[in-house]
């Protein structure tokens, strides 16, 4: 039998939910540091105190209660955002994808050609919501730094 791990890195395609072999969800979890099957509720655990986000679905580790959001606004709509981050990642994300919104939205690249050549410059396709270090936000800085600043000279 497959372990969680390869099954999860099998399933896991962009756009889909990676499921293991009985079907239930699997998301890789950066507090638990592995993949575990969260479970899905909603905003009104997540964010007791924001009634606009009580009937958003979230996926959260009840290992270490750490969550990750939904892409709630398609068909799809518990579809994961990402990887479950921690309190810290999940800042570090938010300011990281701040950054890159901020060189598309100027005017100086546009979103795809950023994405694109992010993710050239990784090796890899980039999507922040797979970020699972503080390391891999400083690899994406880096690489993000390299493409700006090459377009502004």
């Amino acid at each position: 039998m497959p372990s969680l791990h390869s099954t999860a890195l099998s399933g896991a395609t962009a756009g889909s939910k990676p499921r293991d072999e009985a079907g239930r969800m699997i998301i890789y979890c950066c507090g638990c540091e592995k993949f575990v099957e969260p479970r899905l509720t909603d905003g009104s655990e997540i964010y007791t105190h924001r009634a606009d986000l009580h009937s958003l679905p979230y996926w959260k580790c009840d290992a270490c209660q750490n969550y990750v959001g939904c892409h709630h606004k398609t068909k799809d709509r518990t579809r994961p955002l990402g990887n479950i981050p921690t309190p810290k990642l999940r800042a570090a994300r938010r300011s990281l994808h701040d950054l890159i919104d901020s060189a598309w939205r100027s005017g100086l690249i546009s979103r795809k050609d950023l994405y694109k050549a992010i993710s050239n410059g990784l090796g890899r396709e980039y999507h922040t919501g797979d970020i699972k270090s503080i390391a891999e936000i400083e690899e994406v800085k880096a690489v993000f730094n390299n493409i700006t600043e090459g377009i502004k000279e």
